[in-house]
């Protein structure tokens, strides 16, 4: 009879009680690493584990035998395990985790720990390695052992830490040193890697293992409040000037966890809020100041709020590429701009790609704070009703979703879809967005609602992410709130394998394949740069599977389709009424028409395409317009004629 074992907290801390093959049943104070892991995890409050099991990592899994306080999810791919653990971090508040196995196994990790350094998303990712003996005893050496990877060396630029744990007596300090810098500051991911010899170890008696403390210094922010304040005062001073003030908000509020805090401060300033793409959740639809959205794609308003302000107040964000546009000395030309970030770097100007007149190191919730202490004791004594109206006029005139998208009956137009979605999704739901085409078309037209939740990869952004993500959103959500993922045909080719999953665990994942038969935001940017020859993304070289026959008959997943406008609210009703995992194609046949959007490197983006007629252009211009604004830049092979259209 082989030795049964179990492990069971007391007030001394872990016993192991064992039953030998006699049937006698000892006690002793010791446990081994692999499950002083996944207890110390459950203690945590980490629910599931999204593992891809192997020989060097089973240890780890078969602990889980031996608790019932924390389960894993076996996926079917490590790359999808990755994505699950963040979109579980994301819904739960908590961190996510997911554990691979060594070599190909924590290869597979490499994506999603760039998703989440690039996103700021606290994840541990845990490796299994081969045993010590067998372990390169110089870099200059290859590889000694069967399937062995200096992943540690792989992923360091792109994790927050990475240690391999060589000393069993290190386990609970390193464990708790990689949690602590995984959320401190900017949040981001760690990984530790563990020799299999070292996972089967025993640990004598738990209570002797070395805890990690961080410095006193290090253990308190080292922001100068006193400087805070004063920053702050100036920005009140500046308000009460402004004419035109305005808020653009990044991930890091979330993050912060001051979304409240950030509604206060708004209600009281009365001033125009634009969400950038990491927080269409946080700056909601339908609040009353909420000013559109912005960056090289645009959307409601066309960016003309933000770019015709003369006082920009940046929190949590760092002003990429993808608000600016290439032009980026152009972006809100005409204002005094504040940026808040807990990241030092951002903050020095000469990494700024839109450098600051005010850099304030802070914590977005200890400067809301601050921020609604100073504007309640000594209120702002400015009325900005006026400019708050001709921004929310802007944004309502130029909405992406027009007539005639509506109009379209020979196939579903996917604006016309995110729009209708957006309309059925209730309050507590959660949308999980996938990257390209279909996400333009969602960020364009799908409504958030106070209290939903809007996620996606913003940073990294991979195709296939939010299929899998949408599978850790699930795990992490109530149950009362729906999980909605919209995902591309050649996204959710990347990670179809997971249908499976959803199967074998029940994830009741409602999924939206946009199904345009095509790399839509690719074939976009071949018509502009390469005289219209299409490559590789359809329908030359790229041909997406039947997903219907993929998903249904394949795999025996409930299916729908929708075919045609008309069809869409009801079909969308009657996906998110059924129980259980659902896939339902959207037939968009070769969409890929993603508008407004900046054309060029050098065009401003207040100066979308189409292009308004140059003088509705002009006369939205509050400051001017630069240079060349009456011929701007069209693309290549395009119709002058046909190009320019009035709104």
């Amino acid at each position: 009879m082989t030795e049964l074992y179990v492990y069971v907290y007391s007030s001394s801390g872990f016993l192991k009680i064992s039953i030998n093959a006699n049937g006698g049943m000892f006690w002793e104070k010791c446990m081994k690493v692999a499950d002083f892991i996944i207890n110390y995890l459950a203690g945590c409050g980490i629910r599931e584990v999204f593992v891809v099991y192997g020989a060097a990592n089973g240890d780890l899994i078969d602990a889980f035998t031996r608790t019932t306080a924390i389960r894993y999810v076996a996926v079917m791919h490590e790359q999808a395990g990755g994505f699950a653990a963040e979109g579980y971090a994301k819904v739960s508040g908590n961190f996510g985790v997911a554990i691979a196995t060594s070599g190909p196994g924590g290869g597979n990790f490499v994506t999603p720990i760039q998703n989440c350094f690039y996103d700021s998303v606290p994840c541990l990712f845990i490796t299994g390695q081969i045993n010590s003996q067998f372990l390169r005893p110089d870099p200059c050496i290859r590889q000694i052992g069967f399937q062995e990877t200096d992943i540690v060396g792989t992923v360091r630029g792109i994790t927050k830490y990475a240690v391999m744990i060589r000393n069993p007596m290190n386990i609970k300090y390193e464990l708790q040193k990689a949690l602590y810098l995984m959320k401190d500051g900017r949040p981001g991911p760690v990984l530790i890697d563990i020799p299999l010899d070292v996972q089967k170890k025993d640990i004598d008696d738990v209570s002797l293992l070395m805890s990690f403390s961080p410095h006193s210094k290090d253990d308190v922010p080292d922001y100068d409040i006193e400087c805070i304040d004063k920053q702050i005062d100036e920005c009140c001073k500046d308000l009460g000037c402004a004419e035109r003030p305005v808020m653009l908000i990044g991930g890091g509020v979330r993050i912060a966890q001051a979304v409240d805090e950030l509604i206060m401060c708004a209600d009281i300033l009365n001033i125009p809020v634009f969400p950038t793409w990491n927080a269409l959740d946080v700056v909601t639809s339908d609040l009353p100041y909420y000013g559109g959205r912005v960056g090289t794609y645009g959307g409601p308003g066309r960016n003309f709020g933000i770019q015709n302000s003369d006082l920009l107040i940046g929190i949590g964000t760092r002003i990429s590429g993808r608000i600016t546009g290439g032009n980026v000395k152009s972006f809100a030309r005409g204002a005094k701009k504040y940026v808040v970030d807990v990241d030092k770097a951002l903050l020095r100007r000469e990494f700024q790609q839109v450098p600051c007149d005010v850099n304030i190191y802070c914590d977005a919730k200890v400067f809301l704070e601050r921020m609604i202490t100073r504007i309640t004791k000594f209120p702002i004594r400015r009325d900005f009703s006026m400019w708050l109206r001709k921004v929310i006029d802007w944004r309502e005139k130029y909405d992406p979703v027009k007539a005639e998208h509506f109009s379209r009956g020979d196939i579903v137009d996917p604006y016309v879809f995110f729009r209708i979605l957006s309309e059925e999704m209730r309050e507590q739901d959660i949308l999980v967005g996938d990257c390209g085409g279909n996400i333009v078309a969602s960020n364009h037209a799908f409504k958030t609602k106070r209290g939903q939740r809007n996620i996606t990869n913003n940073g990294n952004s991979p195709m296939g992410f939010s299929f899998a993500a949408s599978m850790g959103a699930w795990f992490a959500a109530e149950k009362n709130r729906t999980v909605v993922c919209t995902i591309g045909d050649g996204g959710f080719t990347m990670n179809s394998q997971e249908v499976q999953t959803f199967l074998n665990y029940g994830v009741g994942v409602k999924t939206f394949i946009i199904d345009n038969r095509i790399y839509g935001i690719t074939k976009a940017f071949q018509e502009v740069n390469f005289n219209g020859r299409s490559e590789a993304c359809g329908p030359k070289g790229y041909n997406p599977p039947d997903f219907v026959r993929l998903c249904g008959k394949g795999y025996g997943m409930r299916t729908f389709v929708i075919e045609r406008n008309s069809h869409i609210r009801l079909i969308i009703r009657e996906v998110l009424n059924t129980e259980g995992p659902v896939v339902c194609v959207v037939q968009c046949s070769e969409y890929h028409t993603y508008e407004p959007k900046i054309v060029g490197w050098k065009t401003p983006i207040e100066d979308m395409y189409p292009y308004l007629s140059r003088e509705e252009f002009k006369a939205n211009m509050i400051i001017d317009p630069l240079p060349g604004w009456e011929d701007p830049e069209m693309p290549k092979g395009g119709s002058e004629g046909s190009e320019r259209e009035s709104r």
